[in-house]
């Protein structure tokens, strides 16, 4: 049922978000007023968001680490969790350092990383066109270089052995799983952002394969995993000739694996 914009007061826009199932409605129906240019806008967005489209693409950003990142249809929206790793990211980098978001989506990750780290040499990439297109648009005042391709394809082949820190959200739910994933996941975000494989590490080994030959030495590769993964994500990384650990955070419910190639002190 669509309601006229001027009925729709900041109680009636709770009554019909609590209606449609969001838990912190008080807090959207702020937001939403605060971000709509008009009154019709804003019953369009309230419309949107009734209708199940996850609120940060019906404000058309998210709040990450202190930043607004644009995102919109079609693109993962980056989650609180994934603060913990920028964070363990941030601790080894060095100012000046060169960084890859890899798996970049908006691009949350590298702003992020470019905010807390001063002069970083940010680079990025994604397979899908439209999360490239909204990374560009996040990483430009960092002066970031994305690009589209798979993994590392697209990467300047002169960054081979010089990476500093190279920090990959890739999707870790399991196949089997991705239908228990709440609807504005599974039916708004791209699949290829969610689905790991049969165990959901299948991204994640095709990216620590690769990882040690684009590192400089002592460089760092972070992922993002569950805490049940998190012991065998371990070992594919060792594995692959990096030394690894898992870090945890009660905080932000994350668990992030940090592989480093030997061979040097970095960070």
């Amino acid at each position: 049922m669509t309601v006229p914009p001027s009925s729709l007061t900041e109680s009636a826009i709770v009554i019909r978000l609590r209606a449609a199932g969001c838990v912190f409605a008080e807090d959207e129906a702020r937001l939403l007023m605060d971000t709509a240019p008009s009154p019709a806008e804003l019953a369009a967005m309230v419309q949107r968001r009734v209708d199940g489209l996850p609120l940060e693409h019906v404000l058309g950003w998210a709040d990450f680490c202190g930043l607004r990142i644009a995102v919109g249809p079609g693109v993962f929206v980056p989650r609180r969790r994934t603060e913990f790793l920028v964070r363990q990211a941030a601790a080894l980098a060095r100012p000046g350092a060169v960084a890859v978001d890899l798996c970049c989506g908006s691009g949350a990750l590298g702003a992020a990383l470019a905010a807390a780290v001063p002069g970083v040499e940010l680079y990025a990439a994604d397979i899908d066109p439209a999360a490239v297109r909204y990374a560009r648009r996040n990483l430009a005042a960092a002066g970031g270089r994305v690009f589209r391709g798979d993994l590392f394809d697209p990467l300047p082949v002169a960054l081979g052995g010089r990476v500093d820190v190279l920090v990959a959200n890739v999707p870790y739910v399991p196949t089997d799983e991705v239908g228990l994933l709440p609807a504005e996941a599974r039916v708004h975000e791209p699949l290829a952002a969610l689905d790991g494989g049969s165990d959901g590490l299948d991204v994640m080994r095709r990216v620590t394969r690769e990882a040690a030959r684009w590192l400089a030495p002592g460089g760092h590769l972070l992922v993002e995993t569950s805490e049940r993964q998190a012991r065998r994500a371990v070992e594919v990384f060792t594995g692959s000739g990096l030394t690894a650990r898992s870090a945890e955070s009660d905080e932000f419910y994350a668990t992030v694996v940090i592989g480093a190639r030997p061979g040097g002190a970095r960070g």
